[in-house]
């Protein structure tokens, strides 16, 4: 999911900063052994109690649906049995790992980072936090989530869980059905759409021990950047993100618990997959 001539960029970056990644990679442990470590304590902060509402938060796998510039992102589907013909129904689908409601995992920007497969089912049954930048989103398109906007979400709602995976509700979401408005690309041949700043996405890992990171958009990343910091400050940390989210408006802020349905892909970058919250 990268614009044209930004994988170079990024690799670059990475390269660049092998002492940064290092130690975070440091500071949070060995990368599996860390997650090994603390999922458990994680998991056990999950509820475990009767839940009254379940939110669906994933946009239907389908045809058309809008893609990062420049991504190889063309989903076919093609029905192959039917019923009246075989006695039972069938379709054939080609898709990019990275359609729809999906997850990126490590190893889609780290070099030996995990795979899909390689994710524990506590990482994937975690506490949920919504933080809403609606408001600065529609006033622009480029806003990201900053420092600022988590400390007065604690204030209003208290602290985020440990190991939760925290959202971005942007509003996005909205336009979802015009590939145009959904990438938003400007006159500087650039997608404008909101995301997360690297350095308050830091600051949930090593403070508040996220799991994962979550948008209402096309990228963890603000639609303007190139040189995918999000992405390389979230993955390098050993947690995930979820990309295209729907329904965080009708989420609580804090309180519900994420259910994160993964299939384990073969050497999967991440994938496509279905996220449920209840609460």
């Amino acid at each position: 999911m990268c614009l044209p001539g930004t994988v170079e960029t990024v690799r670059a970056r990475a390269d660049a900063e092998g002492v940064r990644l290092d130690r975070r990679t440091a500071l949070l442990g060995a990368a599996a052994a860390a997650v090994a470590a603390t999922v458990p304590g994680r998991a056990l902060a999950a509820p475990r109690h009767s839940t009254n509402r379940i939110q669906d938060l994933t946009h239907v796998f389908r045809e058309g649906f809008p893609s990062f510039l420049g991504a190889p992102a063309v989903i076919d589907r093609q029905v192959v049995v039917t019923i009246p013909a075989n006695g039972f129904y069938g379709q054939h689908w080609t898709f990019w790992e990275h359609s729809c409601t999906h997850m990126d995992v490590p190893g889609h920007f780290v070099a030996g980072g995990r795979m899909s497969p390689d994710l524990s089912p506590e990482e994937l049954i975690v506490p949920a936090a919504v933080i809403d930048i609606s408001a600065k989103a529609a006033a622009d398109p480029d806003a990201v989530v900053t420092l600022d906007d988590v400390r007065a979400f604690e204030r209003r709602h208290g602290r985020i869980p440990r190991g939760a995976v925290v959202c971005m509700n942007s509003g996005w979401e909205a336009r979802v059905d015009s590939e145009a408005a959904y990438r938003n690309v400007g006159a500087d041949g650039l997608q404008h759409f909101p995301g997360w700043d690297a350095d308050t996405a830091e600051w949930l890992v090593e403070e508040r021990a996220a799991t994962g990171f979550g948008v209402d958009t096309l990228s963890l990343d603000p639609g303007n950047s190139t040189t995918f910091a999000a992405h390389l400050t979230i993955l390098s940390a050993n947690r995930y993100g979820i990309e295209n989210l729907a329904n965080l408006r009708r989420m609580p802020p804090r309180g519900a618990t994420l259910y994160v349905g993964l299939v384990p892909w073969e050497q999967g970058s991440g994938g496509p997959a279905r996220i449920l919250a209840a609460w």
